[in-house]
């Protein structure tokens, strides 16, 4: 089968470097992140982001990190007594193993404000990971070591739903359906999943929508149990997330805007089945 030259993908280390590249010197990219697309730019991007897809310039972002380093973005030294550091690197490893996931926590110093939140006289940040197993990991890596400080904010690849004028906008994870919807956006960097089917069926358990979120800065006790937040409830279903964190002696509590699952995104014309999500 020949080459497409045209398109950069994960399976060609020279694209992954290139991507990365593009990114140091100021390009969002939007590349396959596990089991759906994403957006990613430098940390100081997160306006452009914001931009590209029709939010508010001014609205927080997330942060995303190669595996190793996502707890670099928190103030470890801050967190509730409940919650040594030690625990928090246990539930963060088995959510990575897992598949994609996201984390709030108490932000570290070096987090710039436009990638942090106020919650309850608390400054947070979110950090959003596609799982170790995913081959972005290898651009992740590439691209904090090129930017000055390694943070790099994240978004869905998407149109925000003040364009859309939708009550929710889903990620994508079909690249070809992306880069139409962003074809108005100047010249799209994007890495794809050589195989996008193959790319989801790494992380069955996960629905194409955007990561659950876990929050590491607050915990609950009741009945005598630990009890940790879930802050939204996406890809990976509260049921799923609850039993890994009883392995690790913690409880679930459902967060009022964890209430509904998130839905994914459909396609009028698909090439290829949704994975069955059990």
């Amino acid at each position: 089968m020949p080459v497409d030259h045209a398109r950069l993908v994960f399976d060609r280390p020279d694209d992954v470097a290139h991507a990365a590249r593009l990114l140091a010197d100021g390009r969002p990219v939007a590349h396959g992140f596990a089991n759906i697309y994403a957006l990613t730019a430098r940390g100081d991007g997160v306006g452009r982001l914001n931009d590209l897809k029709g939010r508010p310039h001014d609205q927080t972002g997330s942060l995303t990190a190669p595996a190793g380093r996502v707890l670099d973005a928190f103030d470890l030294a801050a967190l509730p007594r409940d919650v040594p550091a030690g625990l928090v690197a246990d539930v963060v490893d088995a959510f990575c193993a897992l598949g994609p996931f996201g984390f709030r926590g108490l932000a570290a110093a070096h987090v710039p404000p436009g990638l942090t939140a106020q919650d309850v006289g608390t400054t947070t940040t979110q950090v959003i990971v596609p799982g170790d197993a995913c081959p972005s990991q290898a651009f992740l890596r590439a691209a904090a070591d090129a930017v000055p400080g390694g943070l790099l904010a994240v978004s869905s690849a998407n149109r925000s739903r003040h364009v859309t004028g939708g009550a929710d906008a889903p990620a994508h994870w079909r690249a070809d359906a992306l880069r139409a919807e962003l074809a108005d956006a100047g010249e799209l960097v994007l890495l794809e999943h050589a195989d996008e089917a193959a790319a989801r069926a790494r992380f069955p358990r996960h629905a194409t929508v955007s990561t659950t979120v876990l929050g590491l800065h607050r915990a609950e006790r009741a009945h005598g149990r630990v009890h940790l937040v879930l802050e939204r409830h996406g890809s990976l279903a509260a049921a799923d997330v609850a039993r890994v964190l009883a392995t690790l002696g913690l409880r679930l509590t459902i967060g009022p805007r964890a209430a509904v699952r998130l839905r994914p995104r459909t396609y009028a014309n698909r090439r290829d089945a949704l994975p069955v999500v059990r």
